[in-house]
Parts: C-alpha cells; sequence; structure tokens
C-alpha cells in the first residue's frame, strides 16, 4: 500500500479513528492487524516472511537473556543468520548467480544453479535491520527481551515506517506501544501537517521531476550531455524529496496516534563535507552502519590503515544493502573514497584556506563547500541511478565530452509543469531554510488564523493540481 494510493486514503482515517476509540488494551491488536492488512496489499503471501524472522527473533531474544557464555552468542547468530539468511535469497541469490557464472566462464565452466523469478518483498532491508538491532541490544543488554509476541511483532511491522524506515531501535519505540496515548490535538495537527508537507515532497516535487529524469535515464541513446546534466541534478533532488517525502509522512502518520519516530534526514544539501551529509542523509540508516559495524570492527580505535580500511568496507557494505547490482556497490565505494580523500586532506584545505586569505567560516567558504558536496554527491548518484555500470559510464562521458543540446531542454514536461517544479523546490528550500532556525511547526502555529490556512490550501491545490498520484511508487520500496 503506497502512502500516495486512494487505498491508503481510506486505510489511514479508519485505523486512526479505531485507535482512539478502542480502549488501551486492545490497541496493540489493531495496529498489529493493520499493518499486516497494510503489508499484505502488495503480495499476501510474503507476510509469511515477516512471520518467519519474527519468531526467530522473539525467542532468540528471551534465549539470549536466559542464557550466557557460548549459548547467547549461537542465540544472537541464529537471528542474524535466519534475518540475513531471508535477505540474501530474496534480494541477492540471482545477483550472487549471475556473477559466479560470469566467474566460472572465465575458466571454461558451467553453473548449474537456476536464475529465480524471484520479487523482492518490500521494505525487507528496512525491517531486517531492525529486528537485527533488537536481538543485538537484548545481547549487549541495552534492551529488555519482550515476552509480549504482539508487541514484538508490532515492533517490527508498525505500519508507519515498516517498508521505508525510519530504522528504530528496540529502546525507542517498543515502550511506546506499552503507553496509554490519549487524543492530543496539537499531535494531531502536527502529524497531519507533517503528512501533507511529506506528500507535497512526493507527489509534486520528487515525481514532478521524475518525467524529466526517468526518460533520460532509460534512454540515454536518444539524449545529450546536457540532459544528462540537468537530469542527474534532477535526480538528486528526487530522490531527496522522494524519501524525505516518504518519511515526513511516516512520522506524521506516528504522531498522529502518540508516537514519536526518529528524524532521518537534516536538510543533507546543507552539507559542507560527505561527512556532514551522511549524518545528514538517511540518518538511521548511517547510525545503524556505525552502530553494528563500524565500531564493532574497531572504529577509529585502531591503528591509521585499518581505520580506513573500516570506513571503506562499511560504506562497500552500505552500497550493497542498497540493491543487488554493482552500480550500488560502486556508489557505495564512491562515498567511502570521497570520505578517506577528505580525511587525508583536512590539514592542506586547511592550509589551503588560509593561504588564499578566505576565513573558514566566511560566506564564500562555506558556499563553496556546500556547493562542491553537492557536486561530489551529484557524481555518485549517477552510478546510483544508472541501470548499469555501462550506463553510468556512458553518462559520465556525455557529460564531460558532448556539446550543449540544441533541442528542446525540458524532456518529458511542458514549460508550465517546468516552472512549477521550479516554484515547488524554491518553496521547499525556504521551508528548510527556515527550519534550520526554528521549528517550522511551531513557526506556523504562531501566525494568524487566515496565514496558516492559505499555506494549508495552497499545499493542497498544489498537490490535487500538480501531483502525480499513482504513477510512480517510492523509491526505496525496492530496497
Amino acid at each position: 500500500m503506497l502512502f500516495d494510493s486512494l487505498q491508503f486514503a481510506i486505510f489511514f482515517p479508519i485505523v486512526t479513528s479505531l485507535y482512539f476509540i478502542l480502549p488501551y488494551r486492545f490497541r496493540w491488536a489493531l495496529l498489529l492487524a493493520a499493518s499486516c492488512i497494510f503489508y499484505m496489499a502488495f503480495i499476501p503471501a510474503y507476510i509469511l516472511i515477516l512471520v518467519f524472522t519474527i519468531i526467530v527473533d522473539y525467542f532468540a531474544g528471551i534465549w539470549i537473556a536466559k542464557e550466557s557464555g557460548h549459548r547467547r552468542r549461537l542465540a544472537l547468530t541464529a537471528s542474524i543468520v535466519a534475518n540475513c539468511g531471508v535477505l540474501a535469497f530474496f534480494k541477492y541469490y540471482n545477483f550472487l548467480d549471475v556473477n559466479l557464472t560470469r566467474l566460472l566462464g572465465w575458466f571454461h565452466l558451467n553453473n548449474s544453479l537456476p536464475i529465480l523469478s524471484i520479487i523482492l518483498p518490500i521494505g525487507l532491508s528496512f525491517h531486517t535491520f531492525q529486528a537485527m538491532s533488537y536481538t543485538i541490544e537484548v545481547y549487549r543488554g541495552r534492551q529488555e527481551p519482550v515476552r509480549h509476541f504482539g508487541i514484538y511483532a508490532l515492533y517490527v511491522m508498525f505500519y508507519p515506517q515498516l517498508v521505508a524506515g525510519p530504522i528504530e531501535r528496540p529502546q525507542n519505540l517498543i515502550h511506546q506501544f506499552l503507553e496509554h496515548h490519549d487524543f492530543d490535538y496539537q499531535g494531531v495537527t502536527d502529524g497531519l501537517k507533517l503528512m501533507l508537507w511529506g506528500l507535497y515532497k512526493k507527489s509534486v516535487i520528487a515525481d514532478g521531476l521524475s518525467l524529466y529524469v526517468d526518460p533520460v535515464y532509460n534512454h540515454l541513446s536518444d539524449y545529450r550531455g546536457t540532459n544528462m546534466l540537468a537530469a542527474t541534478v534532477f535526480f538528486a533532488i528526487e530522490i531527496y524529496c522522494d524519501f524525505s517525502g516518504y518519511t515526513d509522512i511516516a512520522i506524521g502518520a506516528a504522531r498522529v496516534m502518540g508516537f514519536k519516530l526518529v528524524t532521518n534526514f537534516n536538510s543533507p544539501y546543507a552539507a559542507r563535507s560527505i561527512s556532514e551529509f551522511w549524518r545528514r542523509w538517511h540518518i538511521s540508516l548511517s547510525t545503524w552502519f556505525r552502530d553494528y559495524l563500524y565500531i564493532p570492527m574497531g572504529g577509529n580505535e585502531v591503528s591509521t590503515s585499518r581505520w580506513c580500511f573500516n570506513i571503506f568496507v562499511t560504506f562497500l557494505i552500505s552500497g550493497l544493502w542498497h540493491g543487488a547490482n554493482w552500480t550500488f556497490i560502486i556508489w557505495g565505494a564512491l562515498n567511502g573514497v570521497y570520505l578517506l580523500t577528505g580525511i587525508a586532506t583536512k590539514k592542506a584545505r586547511a592550509n589551503l584556506v588560509s593561504q588564499l586569505g578566505v576565513g573558514a567560516h566566511s560566506a564564500i567558504h562555506k558556499t563553496f563547500q556546500i556547493v562542491f558536496t553537492f557536486a561530489l554527491v551529484c557524481f555518485a548518484w549517477i552510478f546510483f541511478r544508472s541501470n548499469t555500470l555501462s550506463d553510468a559510464m556512458y553518462v559520465i562521458k556525455h557529460i564531460a565530452t558532448d556539446v550543449p543540446s540544441s533541442r528542446h531542454f525540458l524532456v518529458g514536461t511542458g514549460r508550465r509543469e517546468f516552472a512549477m517544479l521550479v516554484l515547488s523546490i524554491f518553496t521547499m528550500e525556504i521551508v528548510q531554510f527556515t527550519q534550520r532556525r526554528k521549528d517550522i511547526l511551531s513557526l506556523l502555529a504562531s501566525q494568524p488564523p487566515w496565514v496558516r490556512w492559505a499555506i494549508y490550501y495552497s499545499l493542497i491545490f498544489a498537490i490535487l493540481l500538480f501531483g502525480q498520484f499513482g504513477k510512480k511508487q517510492f523509491i526505496y520500496f525496492q530496497f
């Protein structure tokens, strides 16, 4: 079920109304049933995958807390193997099979493993990582095992963030299912405002930009380098609005019912370095890799060479997490190289800034850092968006060598639609600029009613007039 679908427009108010009508003791069951319905709207049989991993992790958590020594490690291992095994089969089996065939072909050998017709379950990478964080936290003694099976199942399946995060930690979410959430007018209205804003970013900006990006990246030979450059920059904005728009709707839907989900984005394109970008982009995933992969490998408490290795491997695996394609692996590796290069050149760059007489905190220097970081991120997005590595190299080559295109620049869009896109992006930037200085919801609340409602109606009319409904699912649903 998509957040921008008619199904969800019916589903959400019904579930939310029942949530506040029912006695407290029945609400967890309602949310669990609603989450099952939400997930089964895609492929009903895939609910069995979640049931399997939930049962394994539920009993693993109890086993870990009860046992000691190698038995605890065995329980944790069983949980990790079960989760990673399901993820590996559905997401990486065909990728590994194809590459094994190529490898064996170099030695004139045949691969007898068949290619399978597998549809990737929505949100598999997200709820797998959320489930793994539970058993790891229980193993580390930071989380008590959940004895109530339904509450644990709800932690994994809570529908607002089930298929694309944020990836929650058990310490933040589980206790909220045991608390009483009364109807709170302020919380409900704040949640609805977030949902409206997220839908605006998704349906108007992200899906509007996809009308330009998709034709170019799916038919590269029909376009020139300037079209590809524009499509790459547009994709950077598209994926941000698509993913952060989903997050806003998820956080808003949860807040309406009284739940608080973690922040997942913080104006990432305002970052002045790659390391800062990753502290602002998909925060719940970045911190997951930091806490459960990077630090256990030694983090920065090791030799310099091992530290570099830890950083690079973390980004490499992060790239693989995003998709079973070499394009994602290169994308992750490239970000790792960016970060390592930034660390290695930190002193030299500081000396250069000093010699040029540009203050480290001057507006010129900050602007240059933001633009340069955005350019690096956009270059990496080429690999993320391209269908194959050869497509990515084709884009890079033609951006660098093609003369300006004489054909119509606005591929897939008219001037009216493009003007609306520009206005929408400008509006988003104003909101984000304001948000960095003052909470936007508090600022709205302080305005006269006519100002607030003028803003709300403007967003609603923009969504109705320019929104692209049901034409493209959220990008991260496939991860």
